[in-house]
C-alpha cells in the first residue's frame, strides 16, 4: 500500500499512561518503529510532544477513548495533525492485542492514510459546547427534580398540580412557602394566586387541602432550595453563553438559525456548539447529516435492503433536532409542519420527528455555509411539487364513500 505520512505516531491512550509507537524512515527505505510509554500528567505529555517533535513527526493518530484523548489532544493540537479514530474502525487482529502493539497497529494505519479523523472542532467551539451541555445537564436535572416534587406532594394529599400549570412558577411557590410554614388556611394561602390562577379559586381551595407531616416539610423544603440553586445556575451559563456568542461573532447565524420554525435562540445556540460554524468540515449536507445519525442508515446485501435505522451520532444534536422538529410540527401554515403531520400518519410521530429534525440539519447546513436566511416553502409545497398525485389520492377517496369525481384542471377552464 501507498505511504502517505513518512513521519506518523499512533497512541494507545488510558487513564494512567500511553503507549507510542512513532514510525520514521529507516536508512534502507524500511520503517523505523519506535515505542515508549507515557504518563497522562501533563508534565508527561509535554515530554511526548517533545519526543514526537524531535523524530519529526507530522501525524499523530489515536483512538477515542472516552474523555481519557481529550487531555492528549490538547497538548498535541498546536503541534501535530491530530486524527481521532472510532475505536471500531482501528480495532487491531485478534490474538496480537497489548498495549504497544495497539499503538503499533494504530501507527500503520494512519502511515498509509487508513484512519479517518473524527470532527473536532476548534478550541472556541468546544468551549461553547462544553457551556451548552452543561446547560442541558442542569435543565434535565431540574425537570427531575420538578417530577420528584409533584410525586411528594401527592404523598401529602395536595394536587396543587392538578390545577397551577407550573407548579415552580411564582404563584405556586409562594403557597408551598406557606405551606411549608405550618400554615393550613387554603383560602388565604390559595389568595396567593396571581394572574389566571385566580379563576381556579374553587378547584384551588381542594386541591390544598392536605395532609403535610414533618418529614414532607424537610424534603419539600430542600427540593425547592434545589430546583432555585439550579435556576440560579442556568441564568449563569446562559449569561456565559451569550457573552461568548458575541466574543465569537456567532450571534448573526443564531439569529439565522431563530427563523427556522421550531428552532428557538437556546436551541440554535446548541446546534452551533455542536457542529461548529464551519462547514468546510462537512463537504456536503448529506455529510453532517450522517455524522448527526440523522438519516437512514445503508444495510443492503443480496439486492434487498435490510434495517434502515438511523446510523448512531451525536446524542446531543440529535437530541435538540428531535426536539425542534416535534415544536415544528405545531407551528402553522409552514413546511416543516406539512411534513411532519404527513410522516406521523403513515410512519408515527417519532420517525417523522427524525425526518423533520434532518430537513432542520440540511436548512442549517446551507444557511451556515451560505450565509443565507432561512426561506419558507409553505405548508403546501409538497402537494404543489405533485399535483396530479394529489388529485389522484383525493380522486380514489371520494369515490371510496360513494361519489363519482371528475377533475378539471381550473387553469385550463378559465383560459
Amino acid at each position: 500500500m501507498k505511504v502517505l505520512y513518512e513521519r506518523c505516531a499512533g497512541l494507545d491512550v488510558h487513564k494512567k499512561f500511553i503507549a507510542a509507537c512513532c514510525i520514521t524512515p529507516g536508512a534502507d527505505d524500511r520503517p523505523q518503529k519506535e515505542k515508549r510509554v507515557f504518563r497522562t500528567m501533563t508534565r508527561d505529555l509535554l515530554t511526548l510532544s517533545d519526543w514526537l517533535e524531535q523524530e519529526g513527526c507530522t501525524h499523530v493518530a489515536m483512538e477515542s477513548t472516552g474523555a481519557y484523548w481529550k487531555p492528549v489532544y490538547n497538548i498535541l493540537e498546536q503541534r501535530f495533525h491530530v486524527m481521532l479514530s472510532n475505536a471500531k474502525e482501528v480495532k487491531n487482529v485478534p490474538g496480537r492485542k497489548t498495549d504497544i502493539s495497539d499503538a503499533e497497529w494504530i501507527a500503520d494505519l494512519a502511515r498509509h492514510g487508513l484512519i479517518r479523523g473524527s470532527f473536532i472542532p476548534p478550541e472556541p467551539t468546544r468551549v461553547l459546547r462544553e457551556l451548552t451541555r452543561y446547560r442541558t445537564a442542569i435543565i434535565r436535572q431540574r425537570a427531575a427534580e420538578v417530577n420528584r416534587l409533584q410525586k411528594i406532594l401527592e404523598d401529602t394529599n395536595i394536587k396543587l398540580s392538578s390545577v397551577a400549570t407550573d407548579i415552580t412558577g411564582v404563584s405556586a411557590q409562594n403557597m408551598l412557602s406557606e405551606l411549608l410554614s405550618g400554615k393550613t388556611d387554603v383560602q388565604k394561602i390559595a389568595d396567593l394566586a396571581r394572574g389566571r390562577m385566580r379563576n381556579k379559586m374553587p378547584d384551588l381551595h381542594k386541591a390544598l387541602e392536605g395532609k403535610m407531616k414533618s418529614h414532607h416539610q424537610i424534603i419539600i423544603h430542600k427540593m425547592m432550595s434545589r430546583i432555585k440553586q439550579m435556576d440560579e445556575d442556568i441564568a449563569e451559563l446562559n449569561t456565559e453563553i451569550e457573552r461568548h456568542n458575541f466574543f465569537f461573532e456567532e450571534d448573526k447565524i443564531i439569529k439565522h438559525l431563530d427563523e427556522i420554525p421550531g428552532v428557538d435562540k437556546k436551541a440554535a445556540q446548541i446546534i452551533i456548539a455542536e457542529i461548529g460554524t464551519n462547514m468546510h468540515q462537512f463537504p456536503t449536507a448529506g455529510h453532517l447529516a450522517s455524522w448527526a445519525g440523522m438519516c437512514p442508515g445503508n444495510n443492503k446485501t443480496g439486492g434487498k435492503r435490510k434495517s434502515g435505522k438511523t446510523t448512531k451520532g451525536s446524542p446531543w444534536i440529535r437530541s435538540i433536532l428531535v426536539q425542534c422538529a416535534h415544536a415544528a410540527g405545531k407551528t402553522k401554515d409552514t413546511y416543516l409542519s406539512s411534513l411532519y403531520h404527513r410522516m406521523a400518519a403513515r410512519k408515527g410521530k417519532k420517525r417523522a420527528a427524525v425526518a423533520v429534525g434532518h430537513a432542520i440539519l440540511i436548512a442549517t447546513y446551507h444557511i451556515i455555509k451560505d450565509g443565507a436566511h432561512y426561506q419558507e416553502l409553505g405548508a403546501q409545497y409538497l402537494d404543489r411539487i405533485d399535483r396530479s398525485k394529489v388529485a389522484k389520492r383525493l380522486k380514489r377517496r371520494l369515490e371510496s364513500i360513494g361519489y363519482q369525481v371528475e377533475l378539471k384542471d381550473r387553469e385550463r377552464i378559465s383560459a
